[in-house]
């Protein structure tokens, strides 16, 4: 992983997830994305500004997160989110709406899976109005459930994309069937909906794999969630609003 004083960011805003930590820098007029594990030192660098900031996590006591912005649901111009809904999902289901609706693309709807620690499932109306959801343990949980609460079975370590149906080894067997439960659970999610498949989150990389060996129509964007992030900073910066039913909302 690349380290964060290696980008000597400008400023940068955050997303403290469940088990990793999800940063967006700003460098003159690009932005960077960057995955970490918890990193409050980090944060309390003099080469870090953060602007903005929201969890799904543990939020650390430090100075720099109470002064800096923190994004909200009602920031999100989405229909009908309910209050409990995570900001991740929101974020990133925002961020793909936008960009369909930038492209001028039309579909009966979107289909979010964000392949975390948790794998969400969000429906989006072609509206932007919230349709449901589902979620299941993501792969390391999957992986830790195996390993804690049986007797024999041991954690095969990192995520792997193994091509083969029925491996011999036990680990490679686990991970196998990992990678068989979360892409059946987003193929049937799909033909069920018939919605626009976005894939993002730190797994979607390798899901993205089985999903296109199979031929499965997805749009692989990892940073999706922070994307939707950006969206909402640069727009709040540039209109200055307090008011977030000002914003452009389907």
């Amino acid at each position: 992983m690349e380290m964060v004083s290696n980008l000597n960011p400008t400023s940068c805003c955050l997303v403290i997830g469940n088990t990793r930590w999800h940063w967006a820098f700003r460098k003159s007029n690009s932005w960077h994305f960057l995955n970490t594990f918890p990193d409050p030192q980090t944060l309390q660098s003099k080469a870090i500004k953060l602007i903005a900031w929201t969890s799904v996590g543990k939020v650390p006591e430090i100075n720099q997160i109470k002064a800096a912005r923190k994004i909200n649901l009602l920031d999100i111009p989405l229909l009908n989110l309910p209050p409990w809904i995570g900001i991740d999902r929101a974020l990133g289901a925002w961020a793909a709406f936008k960009q369909e609706r930038d492209l001028g693309k039309t579909s009966k709807g979107l289909l979010i899976a964000d392949a975390g620690t948790v794998l969400s499932l969000t429906k989006i109306k072609a509206n932007g109005q919230f349709a449901g959801g589902q979620l299941m343990a993501g792969w390391r949980l999957q992986q830790k459930a195996m390993s804690q609460w049986t007797e024999n079975l041991i954690d095969p370590g990192p995520v792997s994309l193994i091509k083969e149906k029925f491996p011999f080894s036990t680990q490679d067997a686990m991970q196998r069937g990992i990678l068989e439960s979360l892409t059946g659970t987003i193929i049937e999610a799909q033909k069920a909906s018939q919605y626009t498949l976005w894939l993002c989150g730190g797994d979607a990389e390798v899901l993205s794999h089985e999903l296109k060996y199979r031929r499965f129509k997805v749009n692989l964007q990892p940073n999706l969630m922070m994307e939707g992030m950006i969206n909402i900073i640069d727009h709040l910066e540039t209109s200055q609003l307090q008011d977030p039913s000002e914003f452009d909302r389907p």
